[in-house]
């Protein structure tokens, strides 16, 4: 059984091997500063560790795991334009590095080639492409329909980072050929955990330092952002009591996955809990 941390590490030699054949070089070379420039690689561990519950083909989950961290990525570099963020984990963001253009086109570099890591499984395809519907909803939800209520900021959370976090958990249920009502349930385990993340996000933009996060801190409120933090005047302890909540949600979810006790299952309850226990 391979741990979380030899999960990354193979992770991230596939996407460097994925990346390896992009052209034109330059381009090549922006797809990677941008992938491989680290990141805590929660989405495709889950794609993983789904699938592995479930018995799957590793080897088929590793591809749609590089995939749904390409799309992240991707998501990643117009966020920090939208928010006009010039740091990305400690480095320049992309459009400071290299442009608004050239960053732009980065972004459709690394979705073209998550799309073909999906290609042979029009299921892929579809909880993928489903996930990037809704998570325009929330980036457009986010810049002009501010959420005023706790509910509004749940249903914007959920596009917003629960999209992606449920399309990797499918991912993995997808490539252990799960039926449909498995697929759907880890789904809901992985969105319920998005939301948690987004939370603690929220916390850590409104009480950390930028040199802990590696992104300027406090741009939630010098923005305008629908921040949990904002938008419902809970401190901080409050709000994080709160994602403690969608995680307990998430594990009632993963319960009614059917998904048979083993390390992975240990494994996904430990990161269900480490997303509202990190700090940055």
């Amino acid at each position: 059984m391979a741990s979380v941390k030899q999960r990354r590490s193979r992770i991230e030699s596939h996407l460097d091997a994925v990346l390896a054949g992009t052209e034109p070089e330059q381009l090549r070379e922006q797809m990677r500063q941008v992938t491989l420039s680290g990141g805590k690689r929660v989405r495709p561990t889950l794609t993983t560790l789904v699938c592995d519950a479930l018995d799957g083909d590793v080897d088929r989950a590793t591809d749609f795991a590089a995939g749904i961290e390409l799309v992240h990525g991707a998501s990643l570099v117009v966020d920090d334009i939208i928010d006009r963020s010039e740091l990305r984990r400690e480095s320049p963001s992309a459009w400071t590095a290299f442009g608004h253009g050239p960053a732009i086109v980065t972004s459709d570099g690394l979705l073209g080639e998550a799309f073909a890591l999906f290609a042979p499984d029009n299921r892929a395809i579809e909880a993928v492409s489903g996930a990037l519907v809704r998570l325009g909803q929330g980036e457009a939800s986010e810049l002009l329909a501010r959420p005023e209520s706790v509910q509004g900021y749940v249903t914007l959370a959920r596009r917003k980072t629960g999209a992606l976090f449920r399309a990797a958990a499918e991912l993995g249920a997808i490539a252990a050929d799960a039926d449909p009502g498995t697929v759907e349930a880890v789904g809901r385990y992985a969105e319920q955990v998005g939301v948690a993340f987004q939370i603690r996000d929220d916390v850590l933009d409104a009480t950390a330092d930028t040199e802990r996060l590696g992104k300027p801190s406090g741009r939630d409120a010098d923005l305008g952002r629908p921040s949990i933090i904002e938008i419902t005047e809970l401190s901080a302890q409050e709000a994080t009591e709160r994602a403690r909540r969608e995680v307990n949600g998430a594990l009632e979810a993963l319960d009614a996955a059917g998904i048979t006790d083993s390390q992975s299952t240990v494994y996904l309850r430990e990161l269900a809990w480490f997303v509202v226990e990190r700090n940055r």
